[in-house]
């Protein structure tokens, strides 16, 4: 009789002993999944989104990272570019956000991320998105019409002394975007009081080089890229450039800086790529580190020559950073000129 409830008490112990091991083993094996999910991840597609339509200055950055990144094997899962035009780029913007938590989508941005909130026309900002890298950086440019009686910048900057309203300005970006803001920044800088009072004119796309060279507007604040081709067939005088030095190569090499001419300032139109907000760490580091690889590959570099880009690689932690400070300092304009409305 004890023999058997011997049998039975051991029989039921390692039963218990048994059933233990299972409901542990199935907790390990759960708490592993993640783990696994992050050595085997990218498992499909990205979707890489340009905020602009086709052909634009995001839309080409995103493109030609894509294409780098496929043609090295840097990445090996697709990447279609899709576009999400609209809002000075608040329409992508706002795509991004229903993609919260995804490690499977990149969007890149550039100044307009920062002012379109801060000028109100979106609540979300730069905050709303993962840093992940900082690509590129392009500078804007200044030109008047060919019979301007303006020859360098300073001769502009001395008129606006005078009376900031006598010259007209235009830009294809909205007041308060980009164009604008280049521009005040450089008048600002070069000693011009009551920049708010400054006349700034905005066209669409292609309009406002048609308005400078038929007279409508006396200077045009611009891309470096937008002004190249009249530069070269002489309906235009490029009097300046923001970058903070003079480009080395190429027709813009003729052109000297702001910094140059004695204006001691100098405007960054930076690109970089972003994730969604809470993006998961393990594709934040996945997704750097194969960025990092990218440009360092003679086939960005091309690119980057090919479409006059300085190249300005930032991590994620630096990326952010600049963001913070950049967007302070557009603030601080924006309420000078009594266009800030952001938070």
């Amino acid at each position: 009789m004890k023999n058997l409830q011997r049998k039975q008490i051991i029989a039921l112990c390692l039963a218990f002993m048994l059933a233990a091991t299972f409901v542990l083993g199935g907790c390990s094996k759960k708490e592993s999944a993640p783990a696994d999910q992050k050595a085997e991840y990218p498992t499909k597609p990205f979707e890489f989104v340009a905020p602009g339509g086709p052909g634009g200055g995001w839309d080409t950055t995103i493109r030609m990272a894509a294409k780098v990144l496929g043609e090295k094997e840097i990445i090996e899962q697709p990447m279609p570019v899709i576009n999400k035009p609209g809002g000075g780029g608040g329409v992508g913007l706002a795509y991004m956000q229903e993609k919260k938590g995804s490690p499977y989508h990149v969007v890149v941005y550039s100044p307009p991320l920062l002012l379109i909130n801060l000028t109100g026309q979106t609540q979300l900002s730069y905050k709303n998105l993962t840093p992940l890298a900082m690509l590129i950086n392009d500078f804007g440019a200044f030109a008047v019409p060919k019979d301007s009686p303006y020859r360098t910048i300073n001769d502009v900057m001395e008129a606006l002394k005078k009376d900031p309203k006598s010259v007209k300005i235009g830009g294809a970006s909205s007041p308060g975007s980009m164009d604008h803001i280049q521009f005040l920044q450089a008048a600002k800088a070069a000693g011009v009081k009551g920049i708010k009072d400054i006349q700034y004119i905005s066209f669409q796309g292609g309009e406002s080089l048609a308005a400078l060279m038929g007279g409508h507007i006396d200077l045009l604040t611009s891309g470096m890229a937008e002004t190249v081709g009249p530069m070269l067939s002489g309906d235009i005088r490029v009097l300046a450039i923001t970058a903070p030095e003079r480009v080395k190569e190429g027709p813009m090499a003729s052109v000297p800086t702001l910094k140059e001419q004695g204006i001691d300032t100098a405007f960054i139109n930076w690109r970089g790529l972003f994730g969604p907000p809470e993006m998961p760490d393990y594709a934040v580091k996945y997704l750097t580190e194969a960025l990092s690889k990218m440009v360092q590959t003679l086939e960005w570099k091309e690119i980057c020559q090919k479409n006059g880009w300085t190249e300005a690689y930032m991590g994620p932690e630096e990326f952010g950073k600049f963001l913070e400070k950049t967007n302070e300092e557009y603030k601080a304009l924006l309420q000078e000129i009594g266009l800030y409305k952001g938070q």
